[in-house]
Order: C-alpha cells, then sequence, then structure tokens
C-alpha cells in the first residue's frame, strides 16, 4: 500500500509534503510581492463562476429569444400544411 501511495504522491509522504511547504511559501513571498492576497483569488474565483454563469443563463436566453420568434412563423405553417393534408386524405 505505500509503495503504491509513494508512486500516486512521486516520493516519501514526508518529503513531499516538505517540498509543498517551502513551494507555497516561495510562491506566497512572490504573490505578497505582486500585492495578491489569498482573498483576492478567492473573489476572483467567484467573479469567474458568476460570470460563467451569467453567460450561460444569457445564452440560454438568447437561444429561447431566437427560438420564440422561428416558432411564431413555423408553428402555424406547420399547423396549416397539417390540417391541408388531413383535408386531401379525407377526400
Amino acid at each position: 500500500m505505500s509503495g503504491a501511495v509513494t508512486r500516486f504522491i512521486g516520493g516519501s509522504p514526508g518529503r513531499v509534503i516538505f517540498q509543498l511547504i517551502v513551494m507555497s511559501i516561495v510562491v506566497g513571498i512572490i504573490l505578497n510581492l505582486l500585492g495578491v492576497s489569498p482573498y483576492d483569488i478567492v473573489s476572483g474565483l467567484q467573479r469567474l463562476a458568476m460570470r460563467i454563469y451569467n453567460m450561460g443563463f444569457g445564452t440560454i436566453e438568447w437561444i429561447f429569444r431566437y427560438f420564440l420568434l422561428g416558432a411564431v412563423v413555423v408553428v402555424p405553417i406547420w399547423l396549416i400544411m397539417r390540417l391541408l393534408k388531413v383535408g386531401r386524405r379525407e377526400g
């Protein structure tokens, strides 16, 4: 079991944890120098999710609007054609 874990995480658990801690500190220092905080990252991810969410529903609204526009023409024509076809069968 420990061999599978070691292969999965890429080394011994202690060594990998130490490397992750060191890399996290280095990246944290760099982000701090750039003026980025963890709250900025979380806030940015939330804004991204909301944009995707809003864009998705905007697209659905756009498609529905064109569907209704087309249906106003297509459905009555289809209905008339169906009624004419039924009239020809009976006669």
